[in-house]
């Protein structure tokens, strides 16, 4: 009697596949539904944020309610619809003007750490109400920043999410 060798493939390429495809389907979904990185591309958010930046937005801040005063926001801006980053300084209610270069709300002037008060544009703005569902938004480089003083208010609808933390450069 002849002894003949019987070949068997290693099956476990095969029972890898639905893992990884698994893994790929909930990678998508969770950067659809959860959380998604960008890219920052300009200065208007200088100096918290530079150009060249990542940030990771988390999508599902404001499914329930509206951001609050001094929130990162990612959106798409009502006149052309780009996807854009910029703090909220005006939610539902507030009066936003800026006095000689200075921004005010409600009245009083908020501290702001995170603009650089010499980038701060000297034109005389509002003051505008915020009306419900939306909210006024200003970059931290206001003399470099388009923003709710051209495009108006931000409406509810038009938010992706908040910046939840800076992915890129860890060193800052």
């Amino acid at each position: 009697m002849v002894a003949t060798a019987v070949h068997t493939r290693d099956r476990r390429p095969r029972r890898l596949w639905p893992i990884g495809l698994a893994l790929v389907v909930l990678l998508v979904l969770a950067r659809i539904f959860v959380a998604e990185p960008f890219r920052i591309s300009g200065t208007s958010m200088a100096p918290t944020l530079r150009d060249g930046d990542r940030v990771l937005v988390d999508k599902r801040a404001y499914r329930d309610g509206l951001p609050r005063r001094g929130d990162l926001v990612v959106f798409h801006a009502p006149t052309s619809g780009d996807v854009t980053l910029k703090r909220v300084v005006g939610v539902p209610g507030d009066s936003v003007a800026i006095e000689d270069g200075v921004l005010v709300v409600n009245g009083a002037r908020p501290v702001e750490p995170y603009t650089t008060p010499g980038a701060i544009d000297t034109v005389y703005f509002g003051p505008r109400r915020v009306r419900a569902a939306s909210v006024f938004v200003l970059g931290d480089n206001r003399g470099d920043s388009v923003d709710s003083r051209e495009y108006g208010l931000v409406a509810q609808r038009d938010l992706i999410g908040r910046v939840g933390a800076r992915l890129w450069p860890p060193s800052r």
